[in-house]
């Protein structure tokens, strides 16, 4: 009997201090578990579990620890998958990359005559009073020199007709939209080029600053248009493991749309904008400042230099090597003396300044601007935007000045085929060089300016890695020297991207305090071999703690 009471008393026992044990347990509103966690930390800690609670990590651990801690009725099992911050792309267009998936895409075509077929079957089932597509690239083409118009022309008489190169600096257009642009053989702008044939007449390829020319003759997109293109790219980026996007170059009238589907939950993406320096943006920013809140960051402004490489539009201290006119250089498409007033204004105003610049020339100008209003090391964080042809002497402005290198390693994979032919091997040396200015500066952001590249982030870590395409060309790697570490790769893709927007205390590592921005992929980024990579997918991302995009 004493045995039988000893039990009794036991078991009571036992059942209130589960019961204490459960009433001690702390809320959480979702707890993920039996993963391989990499934090991006400073140590790159890699944890078992972590436990979510408001949209935030409120504490990372052994498994058996978050279980016994936290109680939640939402649980993950992850099932021993790779878990890593959500990626930020550095330097995308949200807006450009949702108008793609709406427009006549022209990617991957082999011609033009491939593309004029593509744009008469899409342009008899679309009802648009503009038929524009994108995607297009001569460099691939068997004729690599310019297209013209004669035949989109008469394919199209009477509606304008507006396709975008694949880098989105220089565009093909019929005979309508120049007519009602009121361009002809007379017209120039600065900046920027009407291209004309041997016989003086246009050919309806338009260059930089020329494309902004006609295209503002043109029917402005409708607020329900730009919502549509939105909400569009927000949902393809998310089933990428994208969580945020630094958006380079948007108007005030656009960003308004995207904050109100953020508003209303339509949006998920978080978004650090880089606003357009139009007259109006920098009089309404210079006013009311910065803005932020747990979605938007409106911080800085993008102002564009130069053009492209492959259109021939990048500055170059030196002709271009094969250029259809002799000692062609490219041209700025922005006053110095006009860049530099505006970067003054906004240095003043507490914003940060970021320059597109491809070529060596246009790389040069800009730098020694930051640098005459920088004066020396700082914490501003002004950026240069893709710093693709660098001049050796160059490279050291970034670290006396503190200037980032915000760059796209898939751009490096796409012009390998034609880039020494195009700037001669001598400069090559200062050529997509990440190796070069991450060991100059210490720390990098990299992005794919998306829609120009594919925005898959595992491209851009194997490109920065492998230095290859996905057929693994070439062989030994492009330019291998210049290769990144797979952690340099990856923290490139989070933490200092998040860096690149200030945002480094909230987000680009999964710690304690930080948002629950997260993405969970089949491989493991930092150990799987080469030859595997492409079998990685993204099972889920997570916004805010949020499951926005799950594989099925």
């Amino acid at each position: 009997m004493k045995n039988h009471f000893k039990t009794i008393f036991l078991s009571f026992s036992a059942i209130l201090l589960v019961q204490s044990c459960a009433h001690k347990a702390e809320d959480a509103d979702l707890i993920v578990h039996n993963a391989h966690i990499y934090s991006l930390d400073e140590t790159n800690t890699v944890y078992e579990a972590m436990a979510i609670k408001d949209g935030k990590i409120i504490e990372l651990g052994p498994e058996r620890q978050i279980l016994n801690k936290y109680r939640s009725k939402e649980q993950f099992d992850a099932g021993k998958n790779y878990i890593y911050p959500g990626f930020i792309d550095a330097h995308g267009h949200l807006l450009g990359y949702g108008q793609l998936m709406l427009q006549c895409d022209l990617t991957g075509t082999n011609s033009l005559e491939e593309v004029l077929s593509k744009v008469e079957k899409f342009g008899a089932k679309s009802s648009s009073a503009v038929v524009y597509g994108r995607g297009w690239d001569q460099n691939d083409w068997q004729n690599k020199q310019f297209p013209d118009n004669v035949k989109l022309s008469q394919l199209f008489p009477d509606r304008p007709v507006v396709l975008s190169r694949i880098d989105g600096h220089a565009v093909l257009v019929n005979n309508k939209a120049l007519e009602l642009a009121g361009v002809d053989a007379s017209t120039s702008v600065e900046g920027g080029d009407f291209i004309k044939n041997a016989d003086g007449k246009l050919t309806g390829v338009l260059i930089d600053n020329a494309i902004e020319r006609v295209l503002g003759s043109l029917p402005v997109q409708t607020d329900d248009e730009i919502r549509r293109a939105l909400e569009t790219a927000d949902r393809d980026l998310v089933s990428y493991g994208i969580t945020t996007v630094s958006d380079a170059g948007v108007d005030k009238s656009v960003v308004d749309v995207m904050h109100a589907l953020m508003k209303d939950g339509s949006f998920k993406l978080r978004v650090y904008a880089m606003m357009r320096p139009t007259a109006a943006n920098l009089e309404y920013y210079s006013v009311n400042g910065p803005y932020k809140d747990d979605r938007l960051n409106i911080r800085s402004f993008k102002f564009m230099a130069d053009g492209a490489l492959g259109s021939w539009g990048a500055c170059l201290k030196e002709p271009y090597h094969d250029a259809a006119l002799p000692g062609h250089r490219g041209k700025m498409t922005v006053s110095l003396d006009e860049l530099r007033d505006a970067a003054d204004l906004l240095n003043e105003s507490g914003f940060q300044v970021n320059t597109h610049c491809i070529g060596d020339s246009a790389n040069k100008a800009v730098l020694s601007i930051y640098a005459e209003i920088l004066g020396d090391m700082n914490d501003k964080r002004w950026r240069i935007e893709h710093a693709q042809i660098l001049d050796t002497a160059d490279i050291n402005y970034f670290f006396r000045y503190s200037i980032i290198p915000s760059v796209q390693p898939t751009h490096a994979i796409s012009d390998m085929p034609w880039a020494e032919n195009r700037i001669g091997a001598s400069r090559m040396i200062g050529a997509y060089a990440y190796r070069t200015l991450l060991n100059t500066n210490g720390w990098i952001a990299l992005g794919t300016d998306f829609p120009v590249e594919h925005p898959d982030p595992l491209m851009t870590f194997f490109a920065a890695v492998f230095r290859k395409d996905r057929k693994g060309n070439p062989a030994d790697g492009f330019l291998i020297n210049e290769r990144l570490s797979r952690e340099e790769a990856l923290r490139g893709m989070t933490i200092w991207a998040a860096k690149s927007n200030f945002e480094e205390d909230e987000k680009g590592s999964l710690e304690k305090g930080k948002f629950a921005d997260f993405v969970v992929l089949n491989q493991d980024l930092l150990n799987v071999r080469e030859k595997d990579f492409f079998k990685t997918q993204v099972n889920a991302t997570y916004i805010n703690g949020e499951r926005v995009y799950s594989y099925k």
